[in-house]
């Protein structure tokens, strides 16, 4: 059984989410109560059009363990995760899209594999790519290749929106992406410094309120952007901290 005294920072970029953020806010807490004794909410509203801040503020208002940021523009996912990053204050930190694209029991699960493996990081992969249609399914396929082949990495499913982490690693690398690319930047440098990555399979559900971008084509830019950039510092050995250093 996993340390139940641990506490766990969940943060969720939200960009339009009105039809989404009340429902998975639910569903956090009723996990939560019930698998850890101290945690925190943070939503990150990007520069929301629609009633999402709102709501946030409304759910804030009746649970102090929430807290809300507002963007006055929008910073993409990138910069949204850094933001709810930045306030996350639990020893654990959780992120997940405001859909909901897995069953949040699912996180104590996560949390028993990172006590029984001593892991620094769960990264989550889906079971089934295929629900989600044929063009992302291989796009996906395509882009964790490339980031396996030039980077070393060995993750399935790099850009799914559940990773659990130790908050302690957050003060080792520097995170820059402010596009979708950040998924794979944890990873990347986490590795690089020497923290330990397991995964976990999980049942996925697609979104079925609100829409995504992520395979918009200037997502896709963006994305392959900064994998230049971040591979340009791997080339000439610029990331932060040394590349065989222990942990702290």
């Amino acid at each position: 059984m996993y340390n139940q005294k641990i506490g766990i920072s969940v943060v969720f970029p939200s960009f339009n989410e009105e039809e989404n953020i009340e429902r998975a806010v639910r569903a956090t807490t009723d996990v939560l109560e019930l698998i850890v004794s101290d945690y925190e909410i943070i939503i990150v509203n990007d520069a929301s059009t629609d009633a999402t801040g709102d709501i946030a503020e409304s759910l804030a208002e009746k649970n102090g363990k929430i807290s809300v940021i507002h963007h006055k523009k929008n910073k993409k996912l990138g910069g949204a995760l850094k933001t709810g990053f930045a306030k996350a204050s639990k020893e654990l930190v959780l992120y997940s899209d405001v859909d909901l694209p897995f069953d949040f029991m699912e996180v104590s699960k996560a949390l028993r594999i990172m006590e029984y493996t001593g892991a620094d990081i769960v990264s989550a992969y889906r079971h089934d790519r295929i629900s989600e249609g044929v063009k992302r399914a291989v796009y996906s396929y395509i882009y964790n290749a490339m980031v396996r082949l030039l980077f070393g990495l060995r993750v399935r499913d790099i850009n799914f929106s559940f990773k659990l982490f130790k908050r302690n690693i957050l003060d080792r690398i520097e995170l820059v992406s402010n596009g979708s690319f950040i998924d794979a930047e944890l990873l990347i440098k986490s590795q690089k410094n020497g923290f330990q990555i397991v995964q976990m399979g999980v049942d996925f559900f697609p979104r079925l309120r609100g829409s995504s971008t992520l395979s918009s084509p200037s997502v896709i830019f963006n994305i392959l952007s900064d994998m230049l950039a971040l591979l340009f510092q791997y080339k000439f050995k610029r990331f932060l901290g040394p590349e065989n250093n222990e942990r702290g």
